[in-house]
This record gives structure tokens, C-alpha cells and sequence, in this order.
């Protein structure tokens, strides 16, 4: 019992990024614009979380600066996608090489090659102490629990049930009837991904403020990529987003505990290690097929 409640709190801490990622990459494609810059953005948000927060001693003035990033990095896709009609797939693998450059160089510049700097991280909750056995799976961070409480359910009643959520949805089907009735194609795209860059940033700033509390070359590990996967295995939906992702870290966090075990310890530590993303390729490969994408999906709008 020990093993599983380590497990299940485990797979929530992991699927804390993935959640945010996803749920945010939702917002911009059912705008109809494929966000790849979501590895930057993530990437971004951790760097400048921790350097925020580093230098006012405050994780909330890194969080809040994390947004500012996201929220910036989103507004600039919308510039190169919505107002300029850039490629989607050029503007953002380019602006994720570009943000990714800038934090690293940045990081150098402001901290050196020295020693590791580091910062006192968010304390994990633990509402549920009280109970026991079993109360290590409510030890969560903060955000944690504002991903699954607030985020995930505030995200679908958005998407799902606002008149913003509907142009939203209106301008990722069609563009054109959206206009025709009244809707600001821009102007709900520019919202959709600035919305979404707010949140892939605190995906990443969870990583620098909560966990680590310290900023690392590469901290994010592809996780934007594996939200970009989750969204169509989603199919663009907030529930089954999460869902993804949940599988996801459910196998990630096991991977590592079943090395400890025996009859696992001889498997190679690349096949474990890989494990997480073979899942990720198999329920795109069985889910992926026939999926049915946003109408105006990847296709810039020009009002004629």
C-alpha cells in the first residue's frame, strides 16, 4: 500500500507541468493555431520564474514573472501567426529555439558558469496529515492542486460553456462565419494564445519554484512536446487532455520505482527510461486515427 500511495503521489507531482501544457496548447489549437512554441515557452517561464524569485526571495514574484513571459511569448506566435501569417510550424519550432537561446544565454550572463545557484521552494501541502497511512497522496504543491482544482475545470466550463469559449471554438472551425457574425478572428486568437502561453510557463516555472528550486540546462526534458501529443490524444478536449496526461506520469513515475523491484533491476535502464514515451506513440497510434482536427486548423485568416 506504501508502494501504491508513493506511486499516485508520484504521478500527480509529474503530471503537475503536463497538465498546465496541455491545457494551455488546448486554448491555442482550438483557435486554430498549432502552438509548437511550447517547449520554449515552458522554458522560458522556468528561467524566469527562478531568476524573479531569486532576486526578490519571493517564489509568488517568480510566478508572476513566469506569467508575464508566457504571456508575452504567446502574444509574439500570435504576431508571427495571426497578424503576419507566418507558417505555424516555422514560427514555432523558431521561436522555441529562440526563447530557449535567450534563457540560456541569459543565464550565463546573470549567474556565470559557478556553482549551482538555488532558492527555498514552495513547501508542499499537506492537508490530509492527519489521516495517516495514505496522506502522502495529498502532499502536493500549491500548484498542484490549482492545476486539478481550479485550472483543469475553470479551462473546460471556458472552452465548453462561455460565449468566449464559443469564438473560441468558432474561429478554430471556421474563421470566415465567426467574421461574418460579429467575432474578432484576431483578437480571440491573440487571447487564445496569450492564455495559453500563461499557462505553459507556469508549467515550466513549476519545475524552478516547487520542485527543484534551482534552474538547470534542459530542465524541461521535451515535456512540451509530450503536451502537443496529449492535446491530439485528447482530441482537443480538456478531459481526455488530462487524462493523457495522467497516463503519462503514471508510467514515468513507475518507470523509475521499478528498478528498485526485483526482476526489474536487469532490464536496461534506456528501455525504463523510454517507457513513458513508447505509451505516449502507442495511444497516438491507436487514437490518433480518424481524428477529427479544428477546421481551420494551421490555415492563416485574411479578411477579405
Amino acid at each position: 500500500m506504501t508502494f501504491l500511495f508513493e506511486l499516485l503521489a508520484a504521478t500527480l507531482r509529474n503530471a503537475t507541468p503536463l497538465v498546465y501544457g496541455t491545457v494551455g496548447e488546448t486554448y491555442a489549437e482550438r483557435s486554430g493555431v498549432l502552438n509548437l512554441a511550447i517547449e520554449g515557452t515552458m522554458y522560458a517561464g522556468a528561467f524566469a520564474g527562478f531568476t524573479a524569485a531569486y532576486a526578490s526571495g519571493s517564489p509568488l514574484v517568480g510566478l508572476l514573472a513566469a506569467i508575464a513571459v508566457g504571456i508575452l511569448s504567446g502574444a509574439l506566435m500570435a504576431l508571427l501567426t495571426v497578424t503576419l501569417g507566418a507558417n505555424q510550424h516555422v514560427s514555432g519550432i523558431g521561436l522555441t529555439i529562440g526563447l530557449i537561446g535567450v534563457s540560456e544565454f541569459a543565464n550565463r550572463l546573470i549567474f556565470g558558469g559557478g556553482e549551482l545557484r538555488r532558492i527555498e521552494p514552495m513547501p508542499p501541502l499537506d492537508p490530509l496529515a492527519v489521516l495517516g497511512s495514505g496522506g502522502e497522496i495529498f502532499q502536493q504543491y500549491a500548484l498542484t492542486y490549482v492545476a486539478f482544482l481550479l485550472v483543469v475545470p475553470i479551462a473546460w466550463w471556458v472552452l465548453q460553456r462561455s460565449s468566449f469559449g464559443l469564438e473560441i471554438r468558432a474561429v478554430g472551425e471556421n474563421p470566415e462565419a465567426a467574421d461574418a457574425a460579429g467575432v474578432d478572428v484576431a483578437r480571440t486568437r491573440y487571447l487564445a494564445l496569450m492564455i495559453g502561453g500563461a499557462l505553459m510557463a507556469v508549467g515550466g516555472a513549476f519545475f524552478t519554484l516547487a520542485v527543484l528550486g534551482s534552474f538547470t540546462l534542459d530542465i524541461i526534458a521535451g515535456r512540451g512536446w509530450v503536451c502537443v501529443a496529449l492535446v491530439i490524444f485528447g482530441r482537443w478536449r480538456i478531459g481526455r487532455g488530462v487524462i493523457g496526461a495522467l497516463v503519462f506520469s503514471l508510467v514515468y513515475s513507475l518507470q523509475f520505482r521499478l528498478r528498485i523491484l526485483p526482476g526489474f533491476g536487469e532490464l536496461p535502464f534506456e528501455l525504463l527510461l523510454a517507457l513513458p514515451y513508447l505509451v505516449v506513440i502507442l495511444a497516438l497510434a491507436l487514437s490518433g486515427r480518424n481524428v477529427a482536427y479544428p477546421g481551420a486548423y494551421l490555415k492563416p485568416y485574411r479578411r477579405s
